[in-house]
């Protein structure tokens, strides 16, 4: 559930704090583990498994998993839990799949959003799945977290640093993703477009700390409180009610696909 950062960029990933600001974001997950409908004995792969609640979940059910994450310290967490998880960037799933034996099921939640060369993370999904594999997963899709990207694209802009937050969340219309599964030969089973405004017990504030700093990296150390407070207050006429709940404005993308056999 966390981004692709093995590539010599700092690991912005901490398990501690996503455990303390977005536990949320796993617990919302069981819907995909539904669609998924894990069987005993299935060989699955999380893809973007983060600390691994939901790769438990799917063990549980019976199934050899494997977990992959791109951040060392989210994975060091999931190997605390006895998981079997490996350190993989996403978008290099290709070449990882290449030395595996071939899984039943690509699982991943909340994760692929933060993958923007989807065509190659697709292309990797395909190799790790025998001819007929389940790929189900939810994402950020269209819309996600749009007031949140506005206040963070104005608190930047006003200190003068320019930073296209498409170079980190890629959210896709329906359209646009199944196109892409299309082209990675996959068959499009069901496609999902579903508004789903989220509390966050920990507040913007927290939600900020967790998912915003390699955006707020983009300016001086010293500037990023700063910008963060601005982007909290741009945000609270929408996003806080009277009482100071904060939610957000989640938008999810659900979608399972099965793959052809090769030709």
């Amino acid at each position: 559930m966390s981004a692709p950062d093995t590539t010599g960029k700092p690991d912005h990933w901490n398990a501690d704090r996503y455990e303390a600001n977005v536990r949320f974001v796993s617990d919302l997950g069981m819907p995909v583990v539904e669609l998924l409908a894990p069987k005993p004995g299935e060989r699955i792969l999380d893809l973007g498994c983060g600390d691994g609640p939901l790769t438990r979940v799917l063990a549980e059910a019976g199934a050899e998993v494997v977990g992959v994450d791109a951040s060392p310290d989210m994975i060091a967490a999931a190997k605390a839990m006895g998981l079997d998880a490996h350190v993989v960037d996403g978008h290099d799933l290709a070449a990882w799949a290449a030395e595996q034996a071939p899984f039943d099921a690509v699982f991943s939640n909340a994760a692929l959003h933060w993958m923007t060369r989807p065509a190659d993370v697709f292309a990797g999904v395909a190799k790790a799945l025998k001819p007929g594999g389940r790929f189900v997963a939810e994402q950020g899709g269209h819309g996600n977290v749009a007031a949140v990207a506005v206040a963070l694209q104005a608190a930047m802009e006003k200190r003068g640093a320019s930073y296209d937050l498409r170079s980190i969340w890629s959210f896709p219309t329906p359209e646009e993703q199944r196109a892409r599964l299309v082209d990675a030969g996959f068959d499009v089973r069901s496609m999902e477009l579903i508004p789903r405004p989220t509390p966050v017990p920990a507040g913007l504030a927290g939600w900020l700390d967790t998912f915003a700093p390699p955006i707020l990296a983009a300016l001086p150390e010293g500037e990023r409180a700063a910008a963060r407070a601005d982007a909290v207050r741009l945000c609270a006429p929408s996003l806080q009610d009277l009482a100071g709940n904060w939610s957000v404005d989640y938008v999810r993308l659900r979608f399972s696909a099965v793959l052809g056999a090769p030709a």
